[in-house]
Parts: structure tokens; C-alpha cells; sequence
């Protein structure tokens, strides 16, 4: 029976390679796409992608922001549905809702369960209400002044080290662990500070610090009709700054303790209502506890893991959800099967505190091959923008064992010729030759406690020169194969 499609075109509300990746599902359902763009982006990958493409404003950023633009923007192309991709307005829920008071379909949760899970308190209390261990915490702390006692008393109760959160954060914004009641007081003020600039809220609240714990997250979906799966865990322990690094699916942990956080997964988001696709994230302690952290309302960046060992599509699922339609297999039809890998290769430079390395890519060449998958946005020639993520290109790998996935990872970051800007690969380089990377020990202190990481050798003049080369022969239109 032929599928009935409720709408025809959909908006990307989105850049870079997330818009790509949606585009793609999209277009596997024969539902055309808009790009959006501003104008500091105009030269961006994205904009090729799609069937139409169109400016939203000057920029920078301040226009992917712009809830009323973007949405006369779906009226202007009759676009029937928004997808929020990660990031920009993908969390917020004056979007959600600004999209269907628009008679728009927005292709996530609705707008209230975006606001509670978007609490970290009211998220923490969901998780409470459904019996699932949550990290000893305050409520909201009221302003200055009677705030600051009550996290003196919360930290005579459970102690030092403490960490202060935004209560709406993501993204590692908002966060900061202190040690001492100086630098509890100090970092109120300083995550208040952060929290209004990055999120227009400066509520923050405070947690106890789980030691040297790993961050594992279950991926989920849920449907109009009830239905909710959870499509196995994932390892993100590996970050800077309270931002993801690396991350791996399935996340090697004993299949009975991994139910159990994918039970638990389940029995949050059904006490949500939650609908779309989502991510529920753990803090696993050393000695085999865990607790609740967070709900993300969105496609995740590392989605791509779990699509690599599971063989589902998740943005394919979440098209078809948005139209009514149920999840298209049973919990019981998910099956992980051996190892995924992600790495973000950043235009950074990991030396410089990694450092942001905008620039003009003058040579580009990616890897390939069996069990190598590529989600990028850039081409040679291109010039990064300053202004927006320095993300370049997402490389996941598949291996049926864990050194296979390694082995081939390896394999594939030397099959990348990025030369122009620094960038994060030959840092993962050595992380891939690290014997505790090898071996699966890391937790969230890996980069700290891995100090030598950077020690590599800097190769990328030699690189340039090689650059600068290709691109003097290119200009005279030199070609070795010519007779």
C-alpha cells in the first residue's frame, strides 16, 4: 500500500552538516527541502543540498535565531513542517510552539515537553516521580543573597567538590566545578553571568560532583500512538570542557547493567509524554551506580553511532512520526550489533587549548572504504566563517569488534588531507594509540588525566608547503596524466 504523505516540503531550520543529513532522509521519502541561510553563510555546502534555499538575514547568527523569520521563511517557500535539526532553536519551546500556532508541523516534541525536560529541575523530578536514582541536588537557587546560603548548607551536607549548572544549559555552558566556598560563591555569580548570556535565564542550581564517573546516554524514540524504544547506549565520556569529544556506541558496559539504563530511558520518557526522537543521559559512578542527568530534546550529534550498529535510520524515524505514523519495527527487532565510533573533526587546534582555526580550506580529501561514514558540509576552497560552530566534518566508523573499529578509524584518519586550518586529527591520532583508549578505560576525566595527548609532532607546515604547491600547479592547469 502506497504511504499517504501529510506534507510535501519541509524547512531545515538548520546549517552545516546536520542540514545535510536531514535533507537526505527527506528526500529517501520523496518530501522536498528548503535550506536556510544567512548571508555571512551564503557560501555554505548546506545551501546546494536542498530543492530551494533561502536567506533568512545578514547574520551572523543572530538570524538562525530568529523564530518570526524562519518561520515566514516555511511561508514564504510552502514549507508544511520545520525540522529544528541540534542546536540554534532545536530546544526551544517558544519555537515549538510558534511553528504550530503557524499551522506548521514541528518535527520534535511538543512545546511543553520541550520547557519541562529543558528543566533540569523539573526533569530531575520526572525522574524522581518514575524511580530512577537522580544526583544529590538543590531546587533553583533564589538570588543573591539567600542563594548563597543555601548552597553553604547544601555544601556542609554533601561536601566538596560541587558542581553549579544552568538550569536551562547545553552544550557545557553554565557548568563549572569548584572545590572551596570561594570558589562556590564565585562561581555562582560567574554561571549566573553565563547562563543569562547563553540561555536569557540565569537560574542555576547546584549538584553533587560524581568523581571521575563515564557519561553514558540511551537513545530513544517515541510515537503519537504510545510507543517508545530505546535503541541501546552510547559512550560519550571522552570530552573537553564538558563537550563531546568522542563517542561510541554500544557503550561496553555488561549487558545487564545496560538494560537496566535503557529500562530506566524508557520509563523517563513515557513519564514525559515525550514524542520524537530523544536522548536520556546517565552518569555511571566507579562503583557501578548511576544516575539521571538529562533529557535531550533533539537529534543528537552522535546519532550516527547508534544508526551504525542498530541500521536505523533516526531522522527517517522521526519524518515518519511527525506524520502520524508509528515506529516502523518492535523493541524487540533492535539489534546492536558490534562497534561504532564518531569523532568530531574540529577546525581547531588542540595545542592552543583548542583554540577555534577559522580559515580557507585550500585542500580537501576524505577517507572511505568499508565500514566508513562521512557527515560533513565542507569542500576545498571553502571558507570557514568565524561565527558559527568549528565543527568540519563528522567521521564514524563500523568494526564487529572494538579493535576492528579502532583499527579502521585509524585507517581513516590517515586517508584525510584537511590543509588550510589546524585541526583536531592528529590529536585523535594519538588518542588512537593510547593503551587505556585501546583497552576502553576512560571516563570523564580522560582528557585531564591524559595531559600528553598533545605532545605531537607539528607537521602541518610541511602540509601547507605541500599545499601551496598544488595550488601553483592547479593555476597553470598542470595534469601529471597528460602525455
Amino acid at each position: 500500500m502506497e504511504q499517504q504523505l501529510m506534507f510535501e516540503k519541509i524547512l531545515v531550520a538548520n546549517r552545516g552538516e546536520i542540514a545535510v543529513r536531514i535533507m537526505r532522509s527527506a528526500q529517501e521519502l520523496d518530501i522536498k527541502t528548503v535550506a536556510i541561510y544567512e548571508e555571512t553563510d551564503k557560501d555554505a555546502f548546506h545551501i546546494t543540498q536542498g530543492e530551494e534555499a533561502i536567506c533568512v538575514g545578514p547574520g551572523p547568527r543572530k538570524d538562525y535565531l530568529n523564530i518570526d523569520g524562519i518561520i515566514e521563511a516555511a511561508r514564504k517557500t510552502g514549507a508544511q513542517a520545520i525540522h529544528p535539526g541540534y542546536g540554534f532553536l532545536a530546544e526551544n519551546p517558544d519555537f515549538s510552539k510558534a511553528c504550530t500556532d503557524a499551522g506548521l508541523v514541528f518535527i520534535g516534541p511538543p512545546p511543553e515537553v520541550i520547557s519541562n525536560l529543558g528543566s533540569k529541575v523539573i526533569a530531575r523530578q520526572i525522574a524522581i516521580d518514575a524511580g530512577i536514582p537522580v544526583i544529590p541536588a538543590t531546587d533553583n537557587l533564589s538570588s543573591e543573597g539567600q542563594g548563597e546560603e543555601e548552597a553553604l548548607a547544601f555544601a556542609a551536607e554533601n561536601g566538596y567538590p560541587i558542581m553549579i549548572k544552568a538550569v536551562s544549559g547545553g552544550g557545557g555552558r553554565g557548568i563549572r566545578r569548584v572545590e572551596d566556598k570561594k570558589g562556590l560563591l564565585d562561581g555562582i555569580k560567574r554561571s549566573r553571568s553565563e547562563a543569562m548570556m547563553s540561555f536569557g535565564n540565569d537560574a542555576v542550581y547546584l549538584e553533587k560532583c560524581i568523581r571521575r564517573p563515564q557519561h553514558v546516554e540511551v537513545q530513544i524514540l517515541a510515537d503519537h500512538q504510545g510507543n517508545v524504544v530505546h535503541l541501546g547506549t552510547r559512550n560519550c565520556s571522552i570530552q573537553r570542557r564538558h563537550q563531546k569529544l568522542i563517542e561510541m556506541a554500544p557503550a561496553g558496559l555488561k549487558k545487564e547493567f545496560a538494560d537496566r539504563l535503557c529500562t530506566s530511558a524508557v520509563k523517563v520518557t513515557k513519564a514525559a509524554n515525550y514524542l520524537s526522537a530523544g536522548t536520556v543521559e546517565f552518569l555511571v559512578g566507579a562503583e557501578g551506580e548511576f544516575y539521571f542527568l538529562e533529557v535531550n530534546t533533539r537529534i543528537q550529534v552522535e546519532h550516527t553511532v547508534t544508526e551504525m550498529v542498530t541500521g536505523i535510520d533516526l531522522v527517517r524515524e522521526q519524518l515518519l512520526i511527525a506524520l502520524g505514523e508509528p515506529i516502523s519495527f518492535t523493541q524487540q527487532q533492535v539489534v546492536e550489533r558490534g562497534y561504532a565510533i564518531e569523532l568530531r573533526i574540529n577546525a581547531e587546534d588542540p595545542k592552543n587549548n583548542f583554540l577555534a582555526s577559522p580559515g580557507k580550506i585550500q585542500v580537501y580529501q576524505g577517507p572511505g572504504g568499508h565500514g566508513v561514514r562521512l557527515d560533513g558540509a565542507i569542500y576545498q576552497g571553502y571558507e570557514i566563517p568565524r561565527y558559527y560552530d568549528s565543527m568540519l566534518v563528522k567521521l564514524t566508523v563500523y568494526g564487529y569488534t572494538w579493535q576492528e573499529a579502532v583499527d579502521r578509524l585509524a585507517r581513516a584518519l590517515k586517508g584525510f588531507v584537511i590543509l588550510g586550518v589546524k585541526t583536531t586529527i592528529p590529536y585523535f591520532q594519538q588518542i588512537l594509540h593510547e593503551p587505556d583508549f585501546i583497552q576502553m578505560k576512560f571516563d570523564t576525566s580522560y582528557i585531564d588525566t591524559h595531559p600528553h595527548l598533545v605532545e605531537y609532532l607539528e607537521e602541518e607546515r610541511e602540509m601547507e608547503k605541500i599545499a601551496r604547491l598544488i595550488a601553483e600547479i592547479s593555476a597553470y592547469g598542470f595534469n601529471p596524466h597528460a602525455q
